[in-house]
């Protein structure tokens, strides 16, 4: 498993958001967090990168992610969360460039393959073009795509994204799929909270999340995962094959079509 967890509870302040949740998620595979607002996706996944205290344990690589020194940690786990800040006067090229710090010497200046990593991550995105310009001169879109170059330069083994889609238009969608698959092919894990139903039903697997409890996982194809994605929804989206994909559809347009 590349990540696998036991979690009793975890809480944000006093408050507790997670009850009960049991996973084990395979390398190779693309796992898509899905789940009505507020049921405690986002908290679930900074759990699983060990960005928010649990009462249970995480693994990560079958280690218990407490156990990893933190520069290895971060060669094997990349993370991208929601609406990150700072590195706004860094060039898009040194913010992509900070995927590649957990695999050099403190100090160290970048390699021929730190520059390799990066250059393939920023065309990866569609990225190229900005490197030169500065995070915080870019809009919504242009600095999201920086952000996932970013974690792509880090090459790791488990890549978590929470809402990575955020300002992309339909076509750097597609190319953040394209990216997710070639990251699958390549043996890596990962784990993306995601609200557009659509593209996560394009996932190997989807894991829905309501009020706090892991209400069901399973592979996006399998009618269970279909049932249980709409009930999670109270009925108000339906799945519908259209041309070989899966759809998610508003209760109201499917009643229309």
């Amino acid at each position: 498993m590349a990540v696998s967890a036991r979690l009793a509870s975890a809480s944000i302040g006093r408050r507790r958001v997670l009850h009960g949740i049991e996973l084990q998620l395979p390398a190779g595979r693309w796992c898509a967090i899905v789940g009505p607002n507020g049921a405690g996706k986002s908290t679930l996944l900074r759990v699983l990168a060990g960005l928010l205290p649990c009462d249970g344990e995480v693994r990560l690589l079958g280690r218990p992610l407490a156990g990893w020194p933190a520069h290895e940690r971060a060669r094997h786990l990349a993370w991208l969360g929601q609406q990150e800040g700072g590195a706004e006067d860094l060039r898009a090229w040194d913010v992509a460039m900070l995927g590649r710090l957990p695999h050099r010497a403190w100090l160290a200046p970048p390699s021929a393959a730190d520059r390799a990593a990066v250059t393939q991550a920023l065309h990866a995105t569609q990225a190229w073009a900005l490197r030169e310009r500065r995070l915080g001169e870019l809009s919504g879109g242009e600095r999201q795509r920086v952000l996932l170059a970013r974690l792509l330069a880090t090459q790791a083994q488990v890549a978590l994204m929470d809402e990575p889609l955020a300002h992309l238009d339909p076509p750097h969608q597609a190319d953040w799929l394209a990216a997710v698959r070639a990251l699958v092919a390549a043996g890596a894990a990962v784990v993306s909270v995601l609200h557009e139903l659509n593209m996560a039903l394009q996932a190997d697997e989807v894991l829905i999340v309501r009020d706090g409890r892991l209400a069901h996982h399973g592979a996006s194809g399998d009618a269970a995962t279909h049932r249980a994605l709409q009930a999670a929804f109270d009925g108000r989206v339906r799945v519908h094959p259209v041309q070989g994909q899966w759809i998610a559809l508003p209760q109201e347009a499917s009643h229309a079509d």
